[in-house]
């Protein structure tokens, strides 16, 4: 029969590998002694044979089986046997007996004939189970080169390694898991420079390696030995008040090689600390990124205990062999590092990590002395917040409020100054996932030991864990401030919210989720507080309402006494409804985006829809029609009726149409003639002006039409409905000033030069009606006499005026 190739996958397991080596080796034999009875089964049955058939190891079959008793007896020349090779048989024997994972057998289909019956087995195709192979220099400069942003970090790496090995060593002592090598060697790390050489050396006295744990550690990329560290102790040290996982750095087992990023050759001397290590020589690891070197160091050699790792670093690089530099280096990753740090013989790391330490136990001067430290600053915090948090994670922050910001001073606008570190080492020196930018002028320091990071530890990762710890941390601030506005309201006022309210205005814009906590931290003034003194809080202003009241009333304006002065609060100081005064662009942005506090609107008095007749105190308030308490200047002889009202109202919104969108009567004015109602904010418009960068001529925020409310009881608005007939012209210059007056108290007049022909116009014909002399304000329309008088026109007086009148609308459409 012809026999064709095959691929046959077989699966060992520790039974098969078992059966066949007793197999080569006659132990399966039923004549034989030690012989089990499943043995004696699987030959009396015929079984065997059959499965190392079907299993593509036919060879096996040179022993002919006797089918009753199972015994092995020689063929004497089978063509199957007289075709293949010795050597071969004894190969796939091996193969098969030793193997214990997925293997992959080339053999022949194989015929099996027995004395009973013929089985021809055909074996299926094999999946052969195959590792990657990978370029070891193309991996570590792939890794070095593109996983870290700025390669001085080689640095942090291996001063947190050092860590390590000594924080091991600290743990192994206090345990008193095993002796180690000279006890009284304080725990320490030093580097050195080779200006000649261009190397630098990092040398730890810590727990130290062996050959073992050079190949494992060293040899194998991406394995963490602190990582392993931690999971063999949390087993061990279950339950145990050491907290093994405390201060250990390491995770992913990659920063060792950041070094290549730098350095054409490492070289890596250690010697372990562990006492049953002590007659063992150090040895020395050596690599150039291509591969490794492992050897002993010589005898005469005196190594210490710990690791000492030296960087040959590349021409590029020799930047880098400078003390100061390293010493920059060194206080901006690794100055808090549990250990001391001596650069040439100095010590680096001279401040502590006092935010890991109990609140109580920290003098006010060490608070002082660190905040000067990290925010670079001469002052002292106006405020220090210390605390501890466990959810979500295990942090620990302190955070200073500076006595002043500079953003008030034109400096520009400050960065997040709260830096993120992970067990004392610093991540991020101005993160701004970790504290909303409203936030920005808090200084300070989080940690937290399970913080999630990138491999290269230069981010955290998990944004959803990490916008849980930014909530967490606003929290807390905010109910730090809110116990100071209680406890101290005084300081608070003075000190803090005098220089900080706009960033608290600006969290109100940005963030609703805190927006109510922000509003209850806000301070005003009111039109019922004292000329520049007393603020009051919403909650306050709250506690004085009417109980009729149900809405919160602001204005906006440039000054308390603009907003004193204002047509708009004629109303509600006749009401003797108090009303907030904001002054800032941000205070109007802030009012706009609450919308609501307590379930109570907040609304502008500037809008068109107040009715505040249920807050009248009495009688003579409610009725529109009796103003005893105005001043006589402001009375006029009669009330426009209803009638003349609709009439006045139609005129004046077709004299100005290009402005005004409506016009309609108000009863709530007194003292002023008309007001526009429904804008938008003056202050707002103003911010958007100054913004705008379109360029041109075109003005691209043009104000829109606006609707007019008047005063039907004003001598104004009476004077110029009586003078529509008479003296047209003369009603159009005083209903565009009439315009121009509501628009600047409203605070949208873009530029009130504007106003500045017209109002001569005007004080040229209140000059003329004082003498009696008709208007006329044309040169055209005057002839000069030979004695220097005036003599008028032969045009007739009304259709000089209409002339005139033409003349003004068309300079008016002009500007």
């Amino acid at each position: 029969m012809m026999v064709k190739p095959t691929t046959t996958a077989i699966t060992s397991s520790t039974n098969w590998t078992r059966l066949a080596a007793a197999f080569r080796n006659r132990h399966l034999d039923p004549t034989r002694s030690g012989s089990s009875p499943s043995s004696t089964r699987l030959f009396s049955q015929n079984r065997f044979p059959r499965l190392l058939s079907r299993c593509g190891c036919s060879c096996l079959l040179e022993q002919n089986w006797d089918r009753n008793s199972g015994v092995a007896t020689t063929s004497s020349s089978p063509p199957l046997v007289q075709q293949r090779d010795q050597q071969q048989q004894r190969q796939r024997l091996r193969w098969f007996s030793s193997t214990s994972e997925s293997t992959t057998i080339h053999d022949d289909n194989t015929t099996a004939t027995s004395k009973d019956e013929t089985t021809t087995t055909t074996a299926s195709p094999a999946v052969e189970k195959v590792e990657f192979k990978a370029d070891t220099k193309k991996i570590l400069d792939i890794m070095t080169n593109s996983l870290y942003t700025d390669k001085e970090v080689f640095l942090r790496e291996l001063v947190s390694n050092a860590s390590d090995a000594l924080e091991k060593l600290r743990h192994a002592q206090a345990a008193n898991t095993s002796a180690v090598l000279d006890p009284d060697t304080p725990l320490e790390i030093r580097i050195e420079l080779d200006e000649v050489e261009s190397s630098i050396t990092i040398t730890d006295t810590g727990i130290g390696m062996t050959r073992d744990d050079m190949m494992s550690n060293l040899g194998t990329i991406a394995r963490s030995g602190s990582s392993q560290f931690m999971k063999d102790l949390q087993r061990v040290d279950a339950g145990s008040e050491l907290e093994p996982g405390r201060g250990i750095i390491g995770r992913f087992g990659v920063g060792f090689y950041s070094v290549f990023m730098v350095a054409e050759k490492v070289q890596v001397t250690s010697r372990s600390a562990a006492s049953e290590h002590a007659h063992e020589l150090p040895h020395m690891w050596s690599s150039d990124g291509n591969g490794y070197e492992l050897c002993t160091v010589d005898e005469d050699v005196r190594v210490a205990r710990g690791t000492s790792v030296k960087l040959f670093m590349e021409e590029d690089y020799w930047e880098y062999v400078n003390e100061q530099r390293l010493q920059d280096i060194l206080k901006r990753y690794s100055n808090f590092v549990g250990f001391p740090i001596y650069l040439m013989g100095r010590k680096v790391n001279t401040v502590d990590a006092i935010w890991t330490r109990d609140p109580k136990e920290v003098e006010e001067e060490r608070y002082t002395e660190f905040y000067r430290y990290i925010a670079n600053a001469v002052d002292a915090p106006l405020k220090v917040i210390h605390f501890r948090a466990d959810a979500p994670l295990d942090v620990k922050a302190l955070l200073f409020i500076p006595s002043f910001h500079s953003e008030k001073y034109g400096m520009g606008r400050m960065e997040p100054a709260v830096a993120l570190y992970c067990r004392k080492v610093l991540i991020e020196a101005k993160s701004k996932d970790i504290i909303p930018d409203w936030l920005r002028f808090l200084k300070g320091v989080v940690d937290s030991e399970d913080l999630p990071l990138s491999v290269s530890r230069e981010k955290p990762q998990d944004s959803a864990l990490i916008a849980k710890l930014r909530r967490a941390l606003t929290r807390k601030v905010l109910s730090y401030l809110t116990k100071m506005q209680t406890e101290d309201r005084s300081a608070y006022l003075n000190e803090f919210y005098r220089e900080y309210n706009f960033f608290l205005k600006e969290g109100i814009c940005q963030d609703k989720e805190f927006q109510p906590a922000l509003a209850k931290l806000l301070y005003f003034e009111s039109s019922k507080t004292e000329d520049g003194g007393e603020i009051i809080s919403l909650d306050e202003y709250i506690a004085r309402m009417r109980p009729e009241q149900k809405d919160i009333y602001f204005l906006c304006a440039p000054t308390r006494e603009a907003a004193v002065n204002s047509p708009y609060m004629e109303l509600f100081d006749k009401a003797n409804v108090e009303v907030l005064f904001v002054f800032k662009t941000i205070d109007d942005f802030a009012m706009g985006s609450m919308d609501k506090y307590e379930d109570r609107k907040l609304v502008s008095i500037e809008k068109s829809d107040i009715d505040l007749s249920d807050l009248m105190d009495d009688e003579k308030n409610k009725d529109d029609n009796k103003d005893d308490d105005v001043n006589d200047l402001y009375k006029s002889d009669r009330i426009l009726t209803p009638e003349e009202s609709v009439d006045f109202c139609n005129w004046y919104r077709n004299q100005l149409k290009d402005k005004v969108a409506s016009c309609s009567v108000t009863t709530r004015l007194v003292t002023a003639p008309a007001i526009v109602t429904g804008h938008e904010s003056g202050s707002i418009r103003r911010m958007m002006r100054s913004m705008d960068t379109s360029g041109g001529e075109r003005d691209e925020l043009a104000l829109p039409k606006q609707h007019v409310e008047v005063n039907p009881k004003h001598p104004v608005i009476v004077g110029i409905y009586d003078l529509r007939e008479k003296e047209p012209f003369l009603a159009r210059i005083l209903a565009d000033q009439v315009f121009d007056n509501c628009l600047t108290a409203a605070g949208l007049l873009d530029d009130n030069r504007s106003m500045l022909p017209r109002l001569n116009d005007l004080l040229i014909c209140i000059v003329k009606l004082a003498k009696g002399q008709p208007m006329s304000l044309s040169g055209d329309d005057k002839d000069k006499s030979d004695d220097g008088g005036t003599k008028t026109s032969d045009t007739p007086p009304q259709e000089s005026t209409k002339v005139e009148e033409a003349q003004y609308v068309d300079k008016e459409e002009k500007m």
